[in-house]
């Protein structure tokens, strides 16, 4: 038997084997009122990724999806306020934070706040198909101890204000009271934490300036943030950016965030024209700036393999503490990959002035 269900957390239809029955659950989602006239599968298609047309039609055909509690052809005509029944097997995960020995780079701990050196690779809160692992299981086995949730957040986020994606490395502050969370929160809410980033980008951007522009989920993309320059979606964001260091083809950039808006330095910078540098969602893992030569080609491929992720560094954190109203700033170098990402453009860039000399 083969089966196809949606996942509304991740957002895409799948197929899977059914050999080991799993536990199933009805689920259900609700088409804005406001939304266009559009066919079922069309629809679905624009809340999907990963996942063929041809998948979806066939879950439709065969009552997998219904709307309205009815069965109904692909070319249903969605204009909004109707409800989608699907099937998805349910989470084993029963939101129980399992805490896990796992090393921390702690830069700085008192009895109210935790700042940590996050490594690039390690999901910050367990979610969808990172259960264990994650930073937040590092956390409660290293603090030993029940830590405060965020209003309006799951219980797996202990002592989390803010967050960083999996593949960025860099700094963290988490609470470790109920009063630190408040005040913590307060300061991201109000914008008034300093927070400054590393990044290396394609081509070479103004040495200054300033990307303005709301951020909102991509409609056609739902892993992707875009740009609304408009204002008419999407939310308020702001990233000033200063060139740090050109280097022909990529230039390192340091981005400070005004806003914090989720993929915020990343969407902005490819709005700009700049993505970063091996951001695979964004378009920046294939070579945007060079030459056609092979042996340039080779050298990017290499870049990627030393830094296989996007090149983004939480490089610099600073607040009030919550408790005794000090400044506290922090720093973190560039983590050893980074590193040695600019090292090899480094190399690069100097070999091509030296044979652009030589034939001068």
């Amino acid at each position: 038997m083969f089966t196809l269900y949606f996942t509304v957390e991740n957002q895409y239809l799948c197929g899977m084997e059914n050999k080991d029955e799993p536990v199933w659950t009805e689920e259900e989602m609700t088409v804005d009122k406001g939304q266009e006239p559009m066919r079922l599968d069309k629809y679905l298609m624009s809340k999907t990724t990963g996942v063929t047309r041809n998948k979806i039609q066939n879950a439709i055909k065969s009552g997998d999806i219904t709307v309205n509690h009815k069965q109904v052809k692909p070319n249903c005509i969605l204009k909004g306020g109707e409800v989608i029944q699907y099937s998805q097997p349910k989470s084993p995960y029963d939101g129980h934070i399992k805490k896990e020995d796992i090393a921390l780079d702690i830069v700085f701990e008192d009895d109210s706040i935790l700042v940590i050196n996050k490594p690039p690779g390690m999901v910050v809160h367990p979610g969808h198909g990172n259960y264990s692992g994650t930073l937040v299981n590092a956390v409660a086995h290293y603090i030993g101890k029940d830590l405060p949730v965020m209003e309006g957040n799951n219980q797996d986020r202990i002592g989390l204000v803010h967050r960083i994606d999996k593949d960025t490395s860099g700094l963290l502050v988490l609470a470790k009271t109920d009063d630190a969370m408040t005040g913590l929160s307060k300061q991201f809410y109000d914008h008034t934490i300093d927070r400054k980033y590393r990044a290396l980008v394609w081509g070479q951007p103004d040495e200054k300036g300033t990307i303005e522009g709301n951020i909102g989920r991509n409609p056609h993309n739902r892993l992707q943030q875009i740009v609304f320059p408009d204002g008419d979606q999407g939310k308020h964001a702001v990233t000033h950016f200063t060139v740090l260091k050109g280097m022909y083809y990529v230039s390192l950039v340091e981005c400070e965030l005004e806003t914090g808006r989720t993929h915020q330095i990343r969407a902005h910078m490819k709005y700009l024209g700049h993505p970063l540098f091996n951001d695979g969602r964004y378009g920046g893992d294939k070579i945007l700036k060079g030459t056609v030569f092979s042996k340039y080609k080779q050298f990017v491929m290499n870049c990627f393999t030393i830094l296989p992720r996007q090149a983004l560094h939480a490089f610099s954190l600073g607040f009030e503490h919550p408790i005794t109203r000090e400044r506290l700033y922090f720093e973190a170098p560039l983590p050893d990959d980074f590193q040695e990402l600019i090292l090899k453009w480094d190399h690069y860039l100097s070999g091509r002035k030296e044979m652009m000399e030589n034939e001068s």
